[in-house]
């Protein structure tokens, strides 16, 4: 199951690459007063690799609050 997980997360890294290649168009994002123009291709890179870092933070802190609540009841 490990090899299936892996080729969904290589097939949707692919598939990220190939959108950001064919949108090369510059873009400007505005988020609290703050204005930058950047190509969408190395926007939708980075937004993806942010999601990926913090999502698995994110699992790591939940997996590690699950197992000390269960320490703390058995």
């Amino acid at each position: 199951m490990r090899w299936v997980y892996l080729a969904i997360i290589i097939l949707f890294a692919i598939a990220i690459v190939v959108f950001a290649m064919q949108n090369l168009e510059t873009v400007t994002m505005s988020f609290l007063g703050v204005n930058i123009s950047l190509p969408l291709a190395v926007q939708t890179i980075v937004v993806y690799l942010l999601g990926a870092v913090t999502g698995g933070s994110l699992f790591a802190l939940l997996r590690r609050s699950y197992e000390g609540s269960k320490r703390s009841v058995a």
